[in-house]
This record gives structure tokens, C-alpha cells and sequence, in this order.
């Protein structure tokens, strides 16, 4: 396992379907998600490709609820030490140790293919509780610049990051998709709530778009975003 720089100071590590990020700062290295249960060995083993160790990591950013973003978690807090950060809806979440919530089909007949696959199976298992230590509003400024921007609809607590190294790189979470093209995600809590925050999205600067599923947009991603999202 190893992580790719997307742009100086931002790493990617790929866990088969679903994507994690470090970024670099002056308080050591900041992780966007855990990725699924079994994850936290492979995310430990790209840091130490790059010459880091785990306590290198002194913060954890939580996009959502869903066991592909907060599966390795636990591990990975024991092995940090590192402060959890989510937003309070999230936070709940995690605290009570929920993965999943009632969702609907995002636009789309493969996204109502999706949910059906989803609904069909037996949902995900409870995780253990672990703490978050930190409880983030819309507009805060967590670390190293990195603000929270409270973006619901695909979880009510959903949020997406912005760094404003580089001309700006935005960590979507599952805000949006890049999986086939940029689009929505396949299921939502809200899709109206979705649709907004896509909106809202589109109009921020950044260069940079990094998602938990798919492919980083480098270079002129909020342009990108305004084409298929602004109303």
C-alpha cells in the first residue's frame, strides 16, 4: 500500500473503493477518514512510505457516518492518539458506535440500481463507540486552515473540507462523486439537502477537488463543479 501526492502537502491512499487523504501542516500530518474496518494497517503502511510514523497524525477529520469513512477509526485513534474531529451530527454517530441511516436513490437509474443493492443486504454492523473530542460547525477553521464546510444531504452531519493551500483543495467526502464522471452520489439521507450543498460547493474557490470515491480533479475544479452543479 502507498499513498500518491495529489499536489505538494496532500497525499492520497487508495483502499480499494474508497479513498483517504493526509495533508501536511506545521502540527504534523492531518487524516481525512479511516476507511473500512480492516484499513488501518494499510493506512499506516503508506505513512511509513513516506518516512512518517503514527504518531505523526494529530488529527482526524470525519466526513460522515458510513462504515467506509469511520471503519478504521478505533484502530487508527490507538494508534495515533490523534484528536477526532466530525460534525456534531457525525459525532453522535460515532459516539453511539451507528454506521448507517435510512437512505433513498440518488438521480438516476444506476444510482436506483445501487440503492436496491444496498437495501437488499443486511445493513451494515454496529462499530464499537469511539470519542470525538471535537464537535465542528460550518465555517470553522479546524487545523492548519482547514476549514469545515457542512455539506448535507448523502448524511445529515455530512461534511467537506477546504484547505486553502494551492488555490484551495476541497476534500468533497461523498458530497459527490468521481467514480464514472463528476456527479451525485448514488444514495442520500436528502437528496434535496444533496442538491444544495452541491450547490453551495460550486460556489467556493479551489483548484483541487479530492473524493472519497473516484479520481482528484487538479486544476480548475470549482469551475468543473459550477458546470454540473450551480443553478
Amino acid at each position: 500500500m502507498s499513498a500518491k501526492q495529489i499536489v505538494p502537502g496532500v497525499h492520497s491512499i487508495a483502499l480499494g473503493g474508497v479513498n483517504v487523504f493526509l495533508v501536511e501542516g506545521d502540527d504534523g500530518l492531518t487524516l481525512v477518514d479511516t476507511g473500512m474496518p480492516d484499513s488501518a494497517d494499510k493506512i499506516l503502511a503508506a505513512m511509513h512510505g513516506l518516512g512518517r510514523q503514527a504518531q505523526d497524525v494529530r488529527h482526524i477529520l470525519i466526513t460522515h457516518l458510513h462504515t467506509d469513512h469511520t471503519g478504521g477509526l478505533a484502530a487508527i485513534k490507538e494508534a495515533t492518539g490523534a484528536t477526532v474531529v466530525a460534525h456534531p451530527a457525525t459525532a453522535a454517530a460515532i459516539r453511539a458506535g451507528q454506521v448507517w441511516r435510512p437512505v433513498q436513490p440518488g438521480p438516476g437509474m444506476l444510482s436506483k440500481l445501487i440503492h436496491r443493492l444496498f437495501t437488499s443486504r443486511n445493513k451494515p454492523k454496529p462499530q464499537s463507540p469511539v470519542a470525538v473530542e471535537r464537535e465542528v460547525a460550518d465555517g470553522e477553521i479546524v487545523v492548519n486552515g482547514i476549514k469545515a464546510i457542512h455539506t448535507p444531504g448523502h448524511t445529515v452531519g455530512h461534511t467537506s473540507y477546504l484547505w486553502p493551500q494551492h488555490g484551495g483543495v476541497l476534500f468533497v467526502g461523498d458530497a459527490a462523486s468521481a467514480m464514472l464522471s463528476l456527479g451525485y452520489m448514488f444514495i442520500y439521507e436528502d437528496l434535496a439537502e444533496g442538491q444544495y450543498s452541491l450547490s453551495k460547493l460550486s460556489g467556493l474557490s479551489f483548484e483541487v477537488a479530492c473524493f472519497s470515491h473516484g479520481k482528484a480533479l487538479i486544476g480548475g475544479a470549482a469551475a468543473r463543479f459550477r458546470e454540473r452543479f450551480a443553478e
